[in-house]
């Protein structure tokens, strides 16, 4: 069983909590994380790209020359897709690019990725993260005392509007809410702090 040094956002060490075997200690699935790293951003895709084909492009209705006996090339319109201003053939068109993975896979991918960052030390935990006014200086400073830079993800048990909007102006820097908590979220971020709340609600829907 994992066990990971709790900080205050001073930096200071106040204690040590357990995790659980069931999500921060297992074995790593790269090719589940990938798989839910592609769906992710694929459901992300608007699709809404579009282009005319000849029969929507605006004119093209006479034929521009008889079949015979001119010494051009037969043609049938000037909308065709080998003409200039013309339509365009098999170009793309609004479509859907998502796709479903079962809910065993998701969770095991995120499982997979909180495993790995206990295991690269790169999971950060904080006792509570309590701040008496929108500051983003006093973010700046809690990450600094934790000797985090970069990208970072700080997650929460609930929504804290002053961290969220004090973190707001940091470039790198995102929060979020187990609730909202993603496979990608986490995967992109250097650095993760979560709170010793958060650490318990995870464990309670994901062991």
């Amino acid at each position: 069983m994992p066990k990971l040094t709790v900080y205050n956002m001073a930096g200071e060490a106040t204690g040590e909590i357990e995790l659980s075997d069931l999500v921060f200690g297992i074995a790593p699935r790269p090719d589940l994380v990938h798989a839910v790293v592609r769906n992710h951003l694929a459901n992300c895709r608007q699709g809404t790209q579009s282009t005319l084909t000849r029969a929507e492009v605006r004119g093209g209705g006479r034929k521009p020359w008889r079949q015979k006996g001119t010494g051009h090339a037969r043609q049938g319109s000037i909308r065709a897709p080998q003409w200039r201003h013309g339509g365009v053939a098999l170009g793309p068109k609004p479509r859907d690019y998502g796709f479903s993975l079962n809910k065993k896979m998701r969770r095991l991918a995120f499982k997979s990725v909180l495993s790995s960052k206990v295991a690269e030390g790169k999971l950060i935990v904080v006792d509570a993260i309590e701040l008496e006014a929108y500051r983003t200086k006093a973010v700046i400073e809690m990450l600094s005392a934790l000797g985090v830079t970069g990208k970072a993800l700080i997650v929460t048990a609930e929504k804290n509007d002053k961290l969220v909007k004090s973190a707001a102006n940091i470039p790198g820097v995102n929060t979020a809410i187990t609730g909202s908590l993603n496979t990608y979220d986490l995967m992109v971020c250097e650095k993760c702090i979560l709170t010793r709340e958060a650490i318990e609600q995870i464990e309670e829907v994901y062991a």
